[in-house]
């Protein structure tokens, strides 16, 4: 069948139309996808721009495909298997499209027949043919080895479809003085407010988003962190000083269901508006460095470490599992470099 696909702008929204000659067989595999419409303007089918239907549908020195009906019941239940084992819902996606884009790959072979031998073809032809990333191809091992282990119940090895060896970045970390001018980059309270408490209590960007005015506890002088990843409940001291723009913020905005809202009364904060707030606030300073969110959590982290703050006490604040994790916050202090004398200097 001669299909075509094409990026297009439904109401304002960026989609994936699918046109293909009329065939009911394909119609009810679309229908089937995750949020396929049918668009009676323009004649077409047509699903989100995601990554990973762009992936579905650019197979390298392929026609586009769709994973078989069996497939497509084979990512359903594994759905339902993650939801009614609380996975979370960022967790459940990732894991459903990593499955789909394997199932779409062996969309003409039953489920029951994949073998080893197809995972590392897979990797080969697929992953790295097309040059994905390294945490692409952890992504899906991970989806595989919980889908066959746990659905269809076989032993599959897993381990034979090889996982790249992990970069050891360090993590981005700013100046006090860098951090500082971000902070007071902005004049909006609700927008200073929430820049300043991520990094002054190293919270991540769902983390703030997620928190309700009950969690802030001010006569102990602590936040509480609720169901963060991992599904862990942690807290983390509030200063004096963060708890005083936190009372002034409340009384400013009175907030209902979460501690920082949208513009209409109960609704979550956006992600993709908070990123604005911090690319608002490095454009005013002059900062060009690529700043997310996540460098005030890693710069909290280090300027913890460099006031001589134990790396136990820092790994509790952070909710890290293994110490391990915190520690590579040593190699990015310069507290200890900064004493170290360079043989230059005696040349």
């Amino acid at each position: 069948m001669n299909w075509k696909v094409q990026l297009i702008k439904h109401r304002g929204v960026s989609r994936i139309a699918i046109y293909f000659e009329k065939n009911q067989e394909w119609i009810d595999r679309i229908k089937l996808l995750e949020d396929s419409r049918w668009s009676q303007t323009l004649g077409v089918w047509h699903l989100p721009d995601t990554f990973e239907n762009r992936m579905i549908f650019q197979i390298v020195k392929s026609p586009v495909q769709l994973p078989s009906k069996e497939g497509i019941e084979q990512i359903e239940k594994f759905k339902h298997w993650l939801l009614s084992r609380r996975y979370s819902e960022s967790t459940i996606k990732t894991y459903s499209e990593s499955l789909k884009s394997f199932l779409t790959f062996y969309n003409d072979k039953p489920v029951a027949e994949i073998s080893n031998d197809d995972l590392i073809r897979y990797n080969n032809e697929y992953i790295l043919n097309n040059k994905l990333s390294e945490s692409f191809q952890n992504q899906i091992i991970n989806a595989l080895k919980l889908f066959f282990s746990s659905i269809r119940e076989t032993k599959m090895e897993i381990d034979k479809m090889h996982r790249p060896k992990r970069a050891k970045l360090l993590p981005n970390v700013l100046s006090k003085e860098e951090v500082k001018m971000i902070l007071n980059a902005h004049n909006n309270l609700k927008h200073k407010t929430m820049l300043s408490l991520i990094y002054a209590c190293g919270l991540r960007r769902s983390e703030l988003l997620h928190l309700k005015p009950s969690d802030i506890d001010s006569k102990r002088g602590i936040v509480i962190i609720r169901q963060s990843k991992g599904k862990k409940d942690r807290i983390a001291p509030l200063s004096d000083k963060i708890l005083v723009m936190l009372r002034n913020y409340y009384l400013a905005f009175r907030p209902k269901t979460w501690l920082f809202e949208g513009h209409i009364v109960g609704e979550i904060y956006s992600e993709k508006s908070l990123q604005s707030v911090l690319k608002k606030a490095l454009k005013k300073v002059g900062i060009t460095k690529p700043v997310s969110l996540h460098w005030l959590r890693h710069s909290f982290a280090t300027h913890l470490l460099e006031s001589g703050t134990d790396l136990r006490y820092i790994q509790e604040l952070l909710g890290h599992n293994s110490s391990k994790t915190t520690e590579i916050y040593t190699h990015v202090s310069t507290k200890n470099i900064q004493q170290i004398k360079s043989p230059f200097d005696d040349l």
